[in-house]
């Protein structure tokens, strides 16, 4: 046993690979190469997450197949952003359609969970189509070979850089940073959202003397530690009565209530919901009609005006209703409907808004205020769908002037699915944000008393700027490699 738990704080310890080297000419003589780094994102006890990058130093690549073989019996239980087979230590991961080009000088990234027993070493060589993958660039040849008749080409192929930008941090608000667009705000009661992340991750308050208590994490970039608060609420009931900002902004959501943000409503239970994100115990803030979180965050960084933005956050949709309006994301300052384009923030659960919605969803959508939109206009998106799953990613992405995009995905697996990508709904060009941050109810509700919605929230964060689908793609496998269970 205590050789066992040796290999496995050794496993643990592991945080990547890169193999660099040189890959032979095609027969269509282009130049080739390509680097694999192979991260471990995170690790348990008997399983781990990992992330895999190719970065391709030579022409395009039109269709991949990466290979390779685990030392110690690991075994894939479920991958993202690729397909995969394995036959024993033998591994072959091919591309999707939409990821199947790799541009010079680019990369693309698919990550994975797995189960391991003895250890959990990271594999010593890749190929990528049935060539070793050890980086470096080999250009054509300027003469033809002797056994060719080819004549001899009157230039080489241009070599591109062998370098290329470093691969982009495995937790979400370092994905969005080295995409960009950095996290402004960034929530969570269930782990960290940055790498480097050790404070706090909320404040509970018990009722038996009305004490509070942050909870951190377990370590940096780590879990919350559930722990702290089973001890400290021993014996009596807790509320969460802050979900602190980890981006430095200082955008601390309080509960909309009497000695928190002010309003009407009341603070969430802190132990309504426990799960495991990496085979760690967490609480969710699990959001009944009446609870809500606020900010007003106007001076700290979150976009306004016409300003990008985009918003995700991993709730369920096992909890939803469909009373107006569980929300995470820009809102108005005031607390008031402050007309079309005041707000931009994700929407998750059943209601339907504008009528003619097909089925009974939970969907993603976005409020802009005076409406939940399902796509650019009032008019029901037949590409939306629903999300029942029990974790669900949501995001919102919106540009300010012309453009917004709405996606979603299981957070357990799979890969986004775009429900809308282009125009903004009439009269929402240009928006008008305002830069407050809500969750758990719209822009309206909480001075009256009216907020109508419940959700479950895990983790979320506004960032500044519009990012790229490749952005999205990165922070959705990053989600996936957490480990929701």
């Amino acid at each position: 046993m205590k050789r066992m738990h040796r290999l496995w704080l050794a496993a643990a310890a592991v945080a990547g690979l890169v193999c660099t080297g040189v890959v032979a000419a095609t027969q269509a003589q282009a130049a080739t190469g390509c680097s694999v780094t192979y991260a471990v994102s995170s690790q348990w006890q008997g399983g781990f997450g990992a992330n895999v990058t190719i970065s391709n130093m030579g022409d395009p690549v039109n269709g991949w197949r990466l290979t390779w073989s685990f030392a110690a019996g690991q075994t894939i239980t479920q991958l993202w952003n690729g397909s995969y087979t394995q036959s024993g230590a033998q591994v072959t991961v091919v591309n999707l359609d939409y990821n199947a080009t790799i541009p010079a000088g680019a990369s693309t990234t698919f990550g994975f969970n797995g189960s391991w027993t003895s250890a959990n070493p990271v594999p010593s060589s890749f190929a990528l189509n049935g060539l070793a993958c050890t980086g470096g660039v080999n250009t054509p040849p300027t003469s033809a070979s002797p056994t060719s008749a080819s004549p001899t080409p009157t230039s080489a192929s241009p070599t591109p850089s062998t370098t290329s930008a470093p691969p982009p941090g495995n937790l979400p608000c370092d994905i969005y940073s080295a995409g960009g667009t950095p996290c402004v705000a960034a929530h969570s009661t269930v782990r960290a959202l940055y790498k480097s992340y050790a404070g706090n991750l909320y404040q509970v308050r018990r009722a038996s003397d009305n004490t509070t208590r942050n909870i951190g994490v377990l370590s940096a970039g780590g879990r919350a530690n559930a722990a702290a608060q089973d001890s400290f609420c021993a014996g009596t009931s807790c509320v969460i009565t802050i979900v602190f900002d980890q981006s430095g902004h200082g955008n601390d959501l309080a509960y909309q209530g009497s000695g928190g943000a002010g309003g009407q409503d009341t603070p969430a239970s802190a132990t309504r919901e426990s799960l495991t994100v990496g085979g760690n115990k967490v609480y969710s803030l699990y959001i009944n009609p009446g609870n809500s979180y606020w900010r007003n965050g106007s001076s700290s960084g979150v976009p306004t005006g016409s300003a990008p933005q985009g918003v995700y956050m991993v709730t369920s949709g096992t909890h939803v209703n469909s009373g107006c309006c569980f929300d995470y994301g820009n809102s108005e300052t005031d607390r008031r409907a402050d007309g079309a384009g005041a707000m931009d923030a994700i929407y998750f659960g059943t209601s339907c808004w504008f009528g003619g919605c097909s089925g009974t969803g939970p969907w993603v959508q976005a409020d802009l205020e005076f409406g939940l939109y399902p796509g650019g206009s009032s008019s029901w998106n037949p590409n939306q769908r629903a999300f029942p799953n029990k974790y669900v990613t949501a995001m919102t992405k919106n540009n300010g002037t012309s453009r917004f995009a709405i996606k979603g995905s299981n957070a357990q697996l799979g890969s986004l699915v775009t429900l809308w990508d282009g125009g903004l709904p009439p009269g929402y060009s240009p928006m008008r944000k305002q830069g407050a941050i809500v969750l758990g109810s719209g822009g309206d509700c909480c001075a009256t008393n009216t907020n109508q919605s419940l959700g479950t929230f895990y983790e979320g964060a506004v960032v500044s700027g519009y990012p790229s689908d490749a952005t999205d793609n990165a922070v959705q496998a990053s989600i996936v490699a957490a480990g929701y269970q």
